[in-house]
């Protein structure tokens, strides 16, 4: 089905986004360097600097479909399993937007975050090292291949990916961004397989 208007919730630098079509985007990005780099790539369109969190509870009933990938630091197995990390409570604000989103929005939706250290709260799709809930069957066949290089050396990663991230300058920003990008084609796939048809009842 054709989708209109589409809100791409902590966008970063847009991995999820680059490959969909005939829509109408609104990326919401807090930090201002990102946010530029991602008008560079997505001119088309409307780039918000700003909390995506409340940004969702304020302008949700605007929106056709939306995809959000709250920060995901404090859910990390990665970071569980490092000993020098520093502790963190786990950020609630994940589950908030899931069940905010179930309960009050008519579109459809995919929240993104990473395969937690814990049993998640909800239940979700696991493809890859990803964890995505959503409003409809997420029941796609998805090997996450193209980007292979992740624990590779940046400038390699950037060639995987197709395009420099210099701009944004520091080396550990420019890794972390690339690091936290959905695979445009897992993105795309995701995506295109909202039908309002099989859409899930959550009252």
């Amino acid at each position: 089905m054709a989708l209109k208007r589409v809100l791409n919730l902590y966008s970063g630098i847009g991995g999820n986004r680059e490959l969909w079509k005939d829509c109408e985007v609104t990326a919401v990005e807090i930090d201002e360097d990102i946010a530029n780099f991602y008008a560079k790539r997505f001119p088309q369109d409307e780039v918000i600097v700003g909390d995506a969190h409340q940004f969702l509870l304020d302008n949700y009933e605007d929106f056709d479909f939306i995809w959000s990938s709250p920060p995901c630091p404090s859910h990390s197995r990665a970071r569980f399993w490092n000993e020098k990390a520093e502790r963190l409570y786990p950020d609630m604000s994940l589950y908030q937007e899931i069940l905010f989103l179930q309960h009050h929005f008519d579109g459809g939706f995919i929240i993104e975050n990473v395969v937690p250290y814990y049993e998640p709260l909800i239940e979700g799709t696991k493809i890859g090292r990803h964890m995505f809930w959503s409003n409809f069957d997420l029941n796609v066949n998805y090997k996450n291949d193209r980007i292979k290089t992740e624990r590779g050396n940046l400038e390699t990663f950037e060639e995987e990916c197709g395009f420099s991230t210099k701009a944004l300058g520091q080396w550990r920003k420019r890794y972390t961004v690339l690091r936290n990008m959905v695979d445009p084609k897992l993105g795309s796939v995701l995506f295109n397989s909202y039908d309002k048809s099989n859409k899930v009842d959550w009252l």
